[in-house]
């Protein structure tokens, strides 16, 4: 990716875009000697049926419902308290321009009020206010944040709520299309279509302690206010947040990711439950198998994570993994990178055994790893 092109999160405040349409003409040219002509031998080749047709309105009429515009803002005691806090204003007497605010989107996730969204939506704000498609209006209270995977619940006092229906993002693959509803600009409910142009990309946005990142990657426009929205299949089951764009402006400009689903609900549950996410850790330092890295290695190169440091005290120290040793699948799943690897673990539960097959001085082995927690805190 082009080291110049920015990634930034899509949940600031929107702005405002003007659409202009240019509609073309075209004649096309009759043939005057058409009718004296002599019919032309036309050779014909059957390339079978094409594709089947579709439209995005099922994965919009299923979807919208479900999609919300949030509205987060700094308390006025809160903005006094965070003034209060920097030394600097404090030494020069000066003030922080007043209260912080913006918009974003959220999913509804239970027919109870819990609804997903981004944690930069909502980590500066002690105050939300949601309005649901139907143009009806709640304040809500945060639920639980996690910075390290970007994602974050609030809550509104509701009973009959739509809640989206789930997918699965294991079975999405590469080059089908997708869906992207949420409320860039504050235009609201807002459906944008493109097709999967990647999965697992770390573009290393998330600045916490040890993140996850493996977006799925589409190229459906997403611009500021779409983060915390969701990104649907054709027929309208949640298959990830939209989190965040690639551009050189500040808009959409052909790159947009998305926290996948499976990753989703499991911080979301442990979110709704706990207050927090509960994550298990691996304890190793690793780095993605490439030509580059076997070659420096001196080693035949093979598709898997590499551990370069098994951590003391860590789950695969316990288990007996070694320096050097290749993670090759996870239950059966390949695992062919870092984020991969991060995103099975990040899904995994403390406590949660899981078979490690690796790769072991050209020898492959299957070992079992229960995950323990790091430091003994969740």
């Amino acid at each position: 990716m082009n080291k110049f092109i920015p990634m930034i999160f899509a949940g600031a405040i929107g702005g405002l875009t003007v659409f202009g349409a240019l509609k073309l003409t075209e004649k096309t040219p009759t043939d005057q000697f058409n009718a004296t002509a002599p019919a032309k031998q036309v050779n014909t080749v059957d390339y079978g049926g094409g594709p089947a047709p579709f439209d995005f309105t099922k994965a919009a009429e299923r979807s919208m419902n479900s999609v919300v515009h949030i509205k987060a803002s700094e308390s006025k005691q809160s903005a006094i308290n965070r003034q209060r806090q920097n030394p600097f204003l404090q030494f020069f007497g000066g003030t922080d321009f007043g209260q912080r605010s913006g918009t974003g989107s959220g999913v509804v996730y239970t027919a109870d009020g819990y609804i997903l969204t981004n944690n930069h939506v909502v980590d500066f704000a002690d105050e939300f206010e949601v309005t649901m498609h139907d143009n009806r209006e709640y304040k809500a209270r945060l639920v639980g944040k996690d910075e390290n995977t970007d994602m974050a619940v609030i809550k509104i006092d509701a009973t009959d709520l739509q809640p989206i229906e789930i997918g699965n993002s294991d079975d999405v693959k590469v080059g089908e299309w997708a869906c992207a509803v949420g409320n860039p600009f504050d235009l609201t409910s807002t459906v944008t279509a493109g097709i999967i142009s990647a999965k697992g990309r770390d573009i290393n946005i998330i600045k916490g302690y040890s993140p996850i990142e493996s977006f799925i990657q589409t190229d459906a426009a997403v611009n500021p206010g779409n983060s915390g929205g969701a990104l649907v299949d054709l027929q309208g089951r949640l298959i990830g947040i939209n989190s965040a764009i690639a551009t050189p402006t500040g808009t959409f400009a052909g790159y947009s990711f998305a926290i996948p689903v499976n990753l989703v609900k499991r911080i979301a549950d442990d979110l709704i439950k706990y207050g927090e996410y509960r994550r298990a850790y691996l304890g190793v330092d690793i780095a993605t198998m490439d030509g580059g890295l076997a070659q420096r290695l001196n080693i035949n190169f093979i598709q898997g994570v590499y551990i370069a440091e098994v951590l003391e005290g860590g789950s695969a120290q316990a288990a007996g993994l070694q320096n050097e040793d290749i993670i090759l699948k996870i239950n059966g799943k390949n695992v062919t990178s870092v984020p991969e690897l991060r995103e099975t673990i990040g899904r995994s539960k403390a406590g949660e055994t899981l078979n490690v097959l690796i790769n072991r001085k050209n020898k492959e082995l299957e070992i079992p790893v229960k995950l323990r927690v790091k430091d003994n805190k969740y």
